[in-house]
């Protein structure tokens, strides 16, 4: 459903992102982690076609985002850390306007659906003015649910969450994946990655540096310890430069 071959994206001279090749197939979750500058961000915007690679090929839902940009997109949504919404549209009229973009037939059913389970529906005639951060994350989650994606990005989706609002985003994610959605979350909460993903890929200088089943990069760096937590094979990998 997602698949990177060879991507390569240059700065100037300065490779960000250096031959990273990796696929997510239908009900995968693949967590991207990394040091700060690894890369992480700019294989996102990447795939989601906000900005080119210079170089290898990415395919979503199995259209070429290269030659058949419009037809990809179509099939993706991408969720940044930061939710930006139209100053000068309410709740509900953002998911219009999403509607007609997308040509979304049920929205108005939907769209109600998706504002009870995010506990925003007494907030639909709201401008982006009068809601919290947590509030205009929910308004962009439902904005990006409502065309049914196949495939989803998530830019470290639980900023500015309450608990609750992280528990059902979580409950969220986990249902699309069910429902065959290919999900690839960039987030430092190795907590997160750990509950809801099926696989992880660890990013160092812009390359690969691990990719595996959870259970496999576990196994990878266990080194005889039991139970080793995501966090500890993050330390292990992200130092490993430095000797330790």
């Amino acid at each position: 459903m997602i698949h990177a071959d060879a991507l390569t994206k240059l700065y100037d001279d300065f490779p960000a992102v250096k031959g990273l090749s990796f696929a997510v197939q239908p009900g995968e979750v693949l967590g991207l982690v990394g040091p700060n500058g690894a890369g992480k961000t700019t294989t996102l915007r990447c795939l989601a076609g906000i900005i080119p690679a210079t170089s290898g090929t990415i395919h979503i839902a199995g259209h070429d985002l290269k030659t058949e940009p419009l037809a990809a997109k179509r099939e993706l949504s991408f969720f940044s850390d930061e939710p930006r919404l139209f100053d000068y549209l309410t709740v509900w009229q953002h998911l219009e306007f999403t509607a007609r973009l997308y040509q979304v037939p049920d929205a108005a059913e939907y769209g109600r659906e998706l504002l009870e389970q995010l506990e925003m529906a007494d907030r639909r005639d709201l401008l982006p003015g009068e809601l919290s951060r947590g509030m205009k994350q929910k308004v962009a989650l439902a904005c990006g649910f409502l065309h049914r994606p196949t495939v989803m990005f998530f830019d470290e989706p639980l900023t500015g969450l309450d608990p609750l609002a992280i528990r059902k985003t979580k409950n969220l994610i986990v249902e699309r994946a069910r429902a065959g959605v290919a999900i690839l979350i960039s987030s430092h909460l190795m907590h997160l990655l750990e509950e809801v993903c099926t696989h992880v890929l660890i990013l160092k200088r812009g390359e690969k540096a691990v990719h595996g089943t959870l259970e496999e990069v576990r196994a990878m760096h266990a080194t005889g310890d039991t139970d080793l937590s995501l966090e500890e094979v993050f330390i292990r990998v992200a130092g490993e430069d430095a000797g330790q």
